[in-house]
């Protein structure tokens, strides 16, 4: 305990953050976690730290564990490409699918007024972006492909409508279509397939046009593909769903990266279970991968920092089941033994860990319970349900500690 004591770093704001801004400049992507969803603290933290990555070392875009075509209307708005006296509350009330509250916050709106402002005073090509990654939401993402290709490929829109159709019934709730090829049903993978395969057979033309439409109308299409293989694998046993979906996060970012031109770099904000490397994790197990896993293979870990959060207690906003109401909830202290436990036991109410040598931190490299929360949630069973075997110093590059946390501010 003593030596972990003597490794901590004392934070009070993200000015004390210097160290953690000097690993990160160089890097292509730094990965932001969470421990939930539903975390003031973590939104903020990240948006400071966020703040300084731009300003100070020229990232270019956030890219947000959120649905692509919702999170897209707060991209033309922080880049200035929406309706005079629009705001990001007037936007994001707009957010009709569970769980609202992960973007639809007091936290989100600050920053997204913030990035507005920032690229205000830049040209357009040195303007940051912020995108959503998610493989959710694809009757959003079907409606705005067939939106889009009305106005630019006008001649292939009613064949993307055909194709569309056979999802169509599911529109309101892909689950429906999951259940319904495990019963034996069609299958809609070579129609969502063919969409995009016109859109990529299109690109020449559209590219010359607007770049920036032309990726926008691919992602789409892209969403409703992946989400389409990701419900349909929903009911089968294994990981091929989970990693489906985290497929769809990492490449998105690639493809972002891509679309920002050389040398970019981009920041992802998502939960500690996809940021930090599945492989130093119990997820490895079960044949699970993540965004922090995927990007250390094929960008090479020197070009990623993936930076963890955790808190000790406090309050959180989630639902006790899938669709349920939003609540603020109680977070007890942390499972005794657990690495939350052990940085309380610290006595330092926010600290930093940077894990340059994992053999620095040699009592954090066996198997510790990581306390992970998601959008579903329930306190009566924490403490058998919530934590993630770990070795933290191989899962992440850095780590940020908060002793007390509260709940995410609704818009309201």
């Amino acid at each position: 305990m003593e030596l972990l004591r003597a490794q901590a770093i004392p934070i009070k704001s993200a000015d004390d953050l210097d160290s953690l801004v000097r690993s990160a400049k160089d890097r292509s992507l730094v990965l932001l976690g969470e421990a939930s969803h539903g975390t003031s603290e973590f939104y903020t933290w990240r948006a400071a730290l966020s703040r300084r990555l731009i300003e100070e070392s020229g990232f270019r875009f956030i890219a947000v564990e959120g649905d692509w075509a919702s999170i897209y209307k707060l991209n033309q708005y922080v880049r200035g490409r929406t309706a005079e006296g629009e705001s990001a509350r007037c936007i994001m009330e707009s957010f009709n699918r569970w769980p609202t509250w992960m973007w639809a916050n007091r936290e989100t709106a600050e920053l997204i007024e913030w990035l507005r402002a920032y690229n205000a005073e830049r040209p357009t090509k040195e303007q940051v972006g912020f995108y959503g990654i998610d493989v959710y939401g694809p009757e959003s993402s079907m409606g705005k492909v067939l939106e889009l290709m009305k106005d630019a490929l006008p001649a292939l829109a009613d064949e993307a409508r055909a194709a569309y159709a056979c999802l169509g019934p599911f529109g309101e709730d892909f689950s429906h279509y999951a259940r319904s090829v495990a019963r034996g049903g069609r299958s809609c993978e070579v129609e969502a397939r063919h969409v995009l395969g016109m859109i990529r057979a299109a690109r020449g033309n559209l590219v010359d046009e607007d770049r920036d439409a032309y990726f926008n109308l691919k992602q789409n299409a892209l969403v409703v593909k992946n989400a389409e293989r990701h419900y349909r694998a929903m009911p089968a046993q294994g990981p091929a769903s989970w990693n489906h979906r985290v497929d769809h996060f990492y490449f998105t970012v690639e493809r972002l990266l891509a679309h920002y031109g050389a040398g970019a770099r981009g920041i992802v904000w998502a939960h500690n279970t996809h940021i930090g490397d599945a492989r130093a994790t119990a997820m490895a197990q079960q044949g699970q991968r993540n965004i922090g896993q995927i990007a250390r293979q094929r960008l090479g870990a020197e070009q990623v920092l993936a930076v963890g959060f955790g808190t000790h207690r406090g309050s959180v906003m989630a639902g006790l089941s899938w669709g349920a109401e939003p609540q603020v909830m109680a977070v007890p202290p942390a499972r005794e033994g657990s690495f939350e436990d052990l940085l309380h036991r610290t006595e330092k109410s926010r600290l930093l860990l940077l894990f340059s040598d994992p053999q620095d931190f040699t009592a954090l490299l066996e198997p510790l319970g990581h306390r992970a929360i998601g959008v579903v949630y329930d306190p009566r069973r924490e403490r058998i349900a919530n934590y993630v075997p770990t070795l933290v110093p191989l899962r992440y590059d850095a780590f940020i500690y908060l002793e007390e946390t509260r709940a995410l501010q609704p818009l309201q």
